[in-house]
């Protein structure tokens, strides 16, 4: 019997959200724009993969890099409409973890 093939569309998604970090930065652009130290503080992730990840999801128009021109100069980051739109399954994702997840120190040894 032949096996149903993966959308290919479907494979492209799985892998860009299941990068890593990706997800946590596209959840993290959620309620608005950020600069670069507020994301890399609330995620705890180093600033050169930060930085790649950024770019990545720039290249991928999830996110959008507003450079501010004041003194000094101001960079933000936000979601496009693409990248909104992941919102509905990740927060489907975040009550899926809520029920089934446990914390790393409640594991069973």
């Amino acid at each position: 019997m032949k096996q149903p093939t993966i959308c290919p569309k479907f494979e492209k998604a799985i892998a860009i959200l299941s990068q890593r970090w990706n997800a946590l930065v596209i959840y993290q652009l959620l309620p608005g724009p950020q600069r670069f130290s507020e994301i890399q503080s609330a995620i705890g992730i180093s600033g050169k993969v930060l930085s790649d990840r950024l770019k990545e999801l720039e290249h991928q128009d999830l996110i959008k890099r507003e450079v501010i021109p004041e003194t000094p100069v101001v960079i933000e980051y936000s979601l496009t409409e693409k990248g909104k739109s992941l919102e509905p399954v990740l927060k489907t994702i975040e009550t899926w973890s809520q029920e089934w997840m446990k914390p790393d120190d409640e594991k069973s040894h």
